[in-house]
């Protein structure tokens, strides 16, 4: 089955070298690997806070191996499921793997809790979130200043395109972006009503219209479905079989990768393993419970080796899902795991959650990097005029004093440049204009 060409285009046309031998799957990888918004996720927290260690992993980092799982998931069910009518329309090797590698380009600095201050920052002015801020970051016009976008294809937008409802349909106006009661001293952000909806931005509402342009009226209303819950924000219920596949990889890469990190950096011990994930929960895999539990906190080629083998074991699990209720072929399908498969990777999130992200020692630095975040932009807020480097200011100026300049600027920034900025403007010692930021 070949896909609509309309899937290919571009929102700026692309001249196209005679020479150039590549498809678009290939341009798409290549303008998101080289773009700066790649690079800097070297400097941005994954889970642990950057300069504990040089094993642990970065959001860089950990981007290239949901790169790399995403594009082992397309060849394993190409191989597993040739005559398959979901096969047909799998992405190609490059272009899967340049949607992997954008997935977290919009993640602010210091990770979960830079989003969380960032939301509260643009409380009045449209709200925060990372994977809407992903989507925005890619579709920049080419005279944006100071950064263009990455002008990818349809195809690609689509599947970046994790959570398809705006903020404000999504929002629950009950969970209001506040400061906790109570703080004689601090100004110490409510996490829960701070924490936004997973959506996209309403200032990319145009992007969206185009990436969906080309599905008939009945798949986009059935795709921009949502489910309210009652007393947090409403959920999308419906996402694209490239991001599907996207997903499946980012929670591989979360449950094993991230694991390998905490059990290497002595954060979780084997009695801590057995306690989250019990037998139960791992008899879909091939290897009994305790051997699991000896190699991964046994010596490190051991380890190395489970590690390997659990990413295995979930990458050959994946199959496919239908939903008949869709016509086109890139939402009518979907990837997914078994449910031996998915509760074995479920339990093994969950312990990274409960052990490491929700530890006083990550919790700790979480919540100073949220403070950080907010007196920053609350900082360049009051006089972006003076403040503002001469990029940003010029674009600020131009956008008629848009906030959401000023966020974009903050939500780039690396965890370092961050910490460099709020000492720049905070710190009691001199400073100097030879600083480099």
């Amino acid at each position: 089955m070949v896909l609509d060409p309309v899937w290919t285009a571009r929102r700026e046309g692309r001249p196209r070298p005679a020479d150039d031998l590549r498809d678009d799957g290939d341009v798409d990888y290549a303008r998101v690997i080289h773009s700066a918004f790649f690079r800097r996720l070297q400097g941005k927290t994954q889970i642990l806070n950057l300069g504990d260690s040089d094993f642990y992993r970065t959001r860089l980092t950990h981007s290239l191996e949901v790169a790399q799982i995403a594009g082992g998931l397309a060849m394993q069910l190409a191989g597993t499921f040739p005559h398959h009518p979901a096969t047909a329309a799998l992405p190609g090797r490059s272009q899967i793997q340049a949607i992997a590698c954008a997935h977290d380009l919009g993640h602010p600095p210091f990770g979960h809790g830079g989003e969380v201050a960032l939301n509260y920052a643009m409380r009045d002015a449209g709200g925060f979130e990372g994977n809407g801020q992903t989507l925005r970051i890619l579709s920049r016009p080419s005279d944006a200043a100071p950064e263009a976008g990455v002008n990818l294809t349809r195809r690609s937008l689509l599947g970046v395109l994790k959570y398809p409802a705006p903020y404000t349909r999504l929002a629950n106006p009950r969970l209001r972006p506040a400061l906790q009661d109570g703080a004689s001293v601090l100004r110490v952000l409510d996490v829960a009503a701070s924490t936004p909806p997973k959506c996209y931005l309403d200032s990319e509402a145009a992007v969206v219209d185009w990436v969906l342009a080309p599905l008939p009226p009945h798949d986009r209303d059935r795709f921009t479905q949502i489910r309210d819950i009652d007393g947090k924000h409403a959920k999308t219920l419906h996402k694209s079989l490239d991001c599907s596949i996207m997903d499946v990889a980012d929670d591989i890469a979360y449950g094993v990768h991230d694991l390998e990190d905490a059990i290497a950096l002595g954060l979780v011990g084997a009695g801590d393993f057995r306690a989250s994930v019990p037998p139960a929960a791992t008899a879909a895999f091939s290897q009994p419970h305790e051997r699991i539990v000896a190699a991964l906190f046994g010596p490190a080629h051991e380890r190395k080796a489970m590690i390997g083998a659990l990413v295995h074991h979930f990458i050959a699990s994946a199959t496919f899902a239908e939903d008949a209720e869709f016509e086109t072929p890139l939402l009518r399908h979907r990837v997914t795991l078994p449910d031996g498969p998915r509760a074995f990777l479920d339990a093994l999130k969950d312990f990274i959650f409960a052990a490491v992200i929700r530890s006083p020692e990550v919790q700790q630095l979480e919540f100073k990097g949220q403070a950080m975040v907010v007196a920053v932009f609350e900082a360049l807020q009051s006089d972006p005029a003076r403040l503002l480097p001469l990029p940003w200011r010029d674009l600020y100026r131009r956008s008629g004093g848009d906030p959401r300049v000023i966020c974009d600027h903050v939500a780039g920034m690396t965890d370092a440049t961050l910490m460099k900025t709020y000492e720049r403007l905070f710190a009691p010692r001199m400073g100097s204009v030879f600083d480099r930021l």
